[in-house]
């Protein structure tokens, strides 16, 4: 997560109204992370913060898609489902993490990553779209349908190996930096015979990594050294195994290569565009998760 966050003009898409909203959510979110090292006033004030957070968001939404619609904008359908899985999704699981852990730092630090990630991602393509100056990188997004089908698979198969109640945190997560700590990411292609692939992306959360791997262990583990990258990626590998159904259709696709990979390295294969299927989950207190699908 920022230490800071700041305002810069680069973030101005050329409409006024939307530009001072937008100058006026990037000062909400930097004071949220003053206020989370504040001790004094760190849980009642963040909680305010947070309440004034949303509020105002959706407040900028409305005017925004009134705006896109005046101009007959042609992503319009997206880019307010990406507002509404903001609004329905996302916020409210994270504000049910602030609130059953009392508004704690590392709870105000996944709801300050997350949604500064979002906004700064969101304005500079998404936004930008709206005037012309970016093209939106939501260009295959999975019907909802199928997103429902495998976030439930997915929630399944998460429970199953971390051992925690999971949930949906976002169904369009977009490369925000989700952990308080470091993260842990694999890539998992996998080749049919006609050369056609599928790839996978996990990005693990440190704590979710230490956590399940103790469980499973039923012993300790302080850190991520090489031994718990290991079994961490076997564990990956386990996982996709049990979710390729959803995208195999007729074809036979065996495991070509899974590479361990930086949080850097992730979010510049977001470069072009997101996959269609690229979701966010929390695992109780546990940790944050990601998985991204797609076919190449």
């Amino acid at each position: 997560m920022p230490n800071e966050i700041k305002w810069n003009s680069r973030f101005n898409i050329g409409v006024e109204k939307i530009d001072k909203a937008h100058e006026k959510l990037f000062a909400i979110v930097g004071k949220l992370i003053s206020l989370n090292e504040d001790e004094h006033k760190q849980h009642h004030a963040c909680k305010e913060g947070v309440k004034y957070f949303r509020s105002y968001t959706l407040k900028h939404f409305a005017e925004e898609e009134a705006y896109m619609q005046s101009i007959n904008y042609a992503g319009y359908a997206m880019h307010k489902s990406l507002h509404d899985n903001l609004r329905d999704e996302t916020l409210p699981a994270l504000e049910a993490e602030l609130e059953e852990h009392a508004y704690s730092k590392e709870a105000v630090r996944h709801f300050v990553g997350i949604c500064a990630g979002w906004l700064n991602a969101h304005i500079m393509i998404e936004d930008y779209a709206i005037t012309g100056k970016s093209a939106s990188k939501w260009m295959h997004s999975a019907s909802e349908n199928d997103t429902d089908a495998l976030c439930k698979a997915v929630l399944h198969s998460l429970e199953t190996l971390c051992h925690a109640k999971a949930q949906v945190v976002s169904q369009h997560y977009g490369g925000e930096d989700f952990s308080s700590g470091k993260t842990l990411c694999y890539r998992l292609t996998y080749l049919a015979k006609d050369k056609s692939r599928l790839q996978f992306y996990l990005i693990f959360e440190e704590s979710l990594v230490l956590r399940t791997l103790s469980d499973i262990l039923g012993q300790d583990i302080p850190k991520l050294d090489q031994t718990a990258i290991a079994a961490m990626q076997i564990l990956s590998e386990q996982f996709v195994g049990t979710l390729k159904g959803h995208f195999m259709s007729d074809k036979k696709y065996l495991l070509e290569k899974s590479d361990l990979m930086t949080f850097d390295q992730f979010v510049r294969t977001f470069d072009k565009e997101y996959p269609p299927y690229s979701l966010l989950f929390s695992a109780d207190d546990k940790g944050y998760c990601a998985f991204c699908a797609e076919t190449i």
